[in-house]
């Protein structure tokens, strides 16, 4: 499928709305999310669905430079466990970005009908993402914010258990691609990718899943991608954060610090019985992804 607008910075090739709105039916906003809204479009001649991604200028430059950044680095990648870009159109007001569609249950979903995730399924998991991040090195591209999203950490629940950790976790932008039982896992949401021309100082990300490079405010690279995996791995096997701090709703700077000094450290336990049944390959992977010098820190080509 060709794409609507192929340039992003030259005023002659902005697309009218009318092109958007000729091709696909938006329906209703189904997710909103820090720089956009989420729609899941139907192409109106085939019928098929695919997600839409709308980012309003208006928003401000962080939303501008998101959206610019996310058709970027989705021209470039091709890979099986990557979310594929179908279509991009470029108004005056708004950026839609089309992708392909998983219609797979998200993986909180799934793990709620098994009640945990088996080191086996950690496994299944982690491999493809590795792959899928071995590509992108590949590019040298970072993707910057493999994470899982966090309901109740930093809260009055304290640490989790790997039995009640499902209510709390869900990966983020790792989800199953369909609903079949095997399905492949796919990476999405590329607005903070960034290619790797020489180490990169801006700080980027969410304090729990901070490489220790980006939280002592060094230059950083491919391996912090790397490190996400090691804390994605931790927890999957776990159900437990690699690094927790009880948060204190008045003093959240006191908190971030804690958990900082703790990432620095490397300051992380295979803490019983969370971790009895747990391989020690598996184990050993997990130590040599949440390496805290990234220069000794696994390659994802390695693992």
């Amino acid at each position: 499928m060709p794409f609507g607008c192929v340039t992003l910075g030259d005023k002659k090739d902005y697309n009218q709305p009318s092109e958007v709105t000729d091709r696909y039916d938006l329906g209703q906003v189904i997710k909103t999310e820090e720089f956009c809204e989420i729609f899941r479009a139907k192409e109106k001649t085939t019928g098929k669905l695919y997600t839409c991604k709308k980012f309003l200028k208006r928003d401000g430059r962080k939303v501008r430079k998101a959206a610019k950044n996310e058709i970027i680095i989705l021209k470039m990648v091709k890979h099986p466990n990557i979310l594929q870009l179908v279509d991009v159109y470029v108004t005056r007001k708004e950026y839609f970005i089309f992708l392909e569609l998983a219609t797979g249950r998200e993986v909180f979903d799934w793990i709620l009908d098994q009640g945990y995730y088996s080191e086996r399924d950690t496994s299944n998991v982690i491999r493809q993402v590795l792959e899928a991040v071995a590509y992108l090195h590949s590019l040298k591209i970072v993707h910057r914010n493999l994470k899982v999203c966090v309901r109740g950490v930093g809260t009055s629940v304290g640490p989790l258990t790997q039995h009640s950790w499902p209510l709390c976790w869900q990966l983020e932008n790792l989800v199953y691609y369909n609903r079949l039982k095997n399905s492949k896992i796919v990476i999405s949401d590329f607005h903070l990718a960034k290619l790797e021309n020489g180490l990169i100082k801006e700080p980027c990300g969410t304090p729990e899943y901070l490489a220790p490079e980006v939280v002592g405010r060094q230059r950083y690279g491919r391996p912090v991608d790397c490190w996400a995996i090691g804390v994605i791995m931790y927890i999957l096997l776990s159900g437990n954060p690699p690094f927790y701090e009880e948060a204190d709703e008045d003093d959240y700077e006191n908190h971030d610090k804690n958990l900082f000094r703790k990432i620095l450290a490397g300051d992380y336990e295979f803490d019983p019985p969370y971790w009895d049944d747990i391989s020690q390959a598996a184990k050993e992977l997990v130590t040599r992804l949440m390496e805290v010098e990234q220069d000794q820190r696994i390659t994802a080509e390695e693992a």
